[in-house]
């Protein structure tokens, strides 16, 4: 039984520009799949069996951790083989998994952008709740326009869970989340800017997108790779003399 509507993506390259090094990096990716909607309050609540008070509007004040076992309950939900795995907090992403799963932050602008290369894909009133629309919480998922893979709501109403390190040299495991939320101001809601946060902490403006896709090898995927995440000074990697994790 399907409960998420999700959408197909081609294979496709993404610049991503690094702020705080001036680094542009291409990212070559394989197809995968991407939810359409940010996941619900009533889907959260279907799987989990808890309640919904509000069933359309996206789940959020989720940690980090909570998304990513959510996307194991929700492979099982559907008969699928879990994408993660748990050594106490150390958690594994099996690659080549076709469970559910959070979207690489290069999966996720890839999708976001959607061919576009300007801060949005459209004009902000028409495509996301932000601090514009005056409203006291997050809204309906699917009342603003899509962008052109079919996607609603990437930008603005809540910031969206990615599987990445943040930034291992300064923050250590803090995850990255991206897109903006309802009460964003307009710069920070755009395709490039990227926040995270600890992966116990939850924010009442963070919530997640389901992706989904298996890939040939381990410990890479996607523009993401373990050995990456070391070498930058996260999972136990060396850091910069000096320069300690934000706890």
């Amino acid at each position: 039984m399907e409960l998420w509507e999700m959408r197909a993506l081609p294979g496709g390259v993404v610049t991503r520009h690094g702020a705080r090094r001036g680094e542009q990096t291409t990212v070559q990716l394989e197809p995968f799949e991407i939810g359409a909607f940010a996941v619900t309050e009533g889907q959260f609540a279907e799987v989990l069996g808890i309640a919904a008070q509000h069933p359309r509007r996206p789940a959020r004040d989720l940690s980090w951790f909570r998304a990513i076992r959510f996307c194991n309950a929700a492979s099982e939900w559907e008969g699928l083989d879990p994408a993660y795995s748990f050594d106490g907090e150390d958690v594994t992403w099996h690659v080549d998994s076709d469970g559910y799963r959070l979207p690489t932050e290069a999966e996720w602008e890839y999708a976001c952008r959607a061919g576009s290369v300007g801060p949005q894909y459209g004009p902000l009133d028409e495509i996301a709740w932000s601090s514009r629309d005056a409203v006291g919480a997050p809204q309906d998922v699917g009342l603003k326009l899509p962008n052109l893979n079919g996607l609603f709501d990437t930008l603005g109403n809540v910031w969206e869970w990615c599987w990445d390190l943040l930034d291992p040299e300064l923050h250590d495991d803090h995850r990255v989340f991206r897109g903006g939320c309802f009460t964003d101001d307009t710069w920070s809601v755009r395709a490039s800017v990227r926040r995270g946060g600890a992966p116990r902490t939850h924010h009442d403006d963070v919530g997640m997108r389901l992706a989904r896709g298996g890939f040939d090898g381990s410990d890479a995927a996607q523009g993401w790779s373990a050995r990456a995440d070391v070498e930058r000074g996260g999972r136990g990697g060396s850091r910069p003399f000096g320069r300690a994790p934000r706890r």
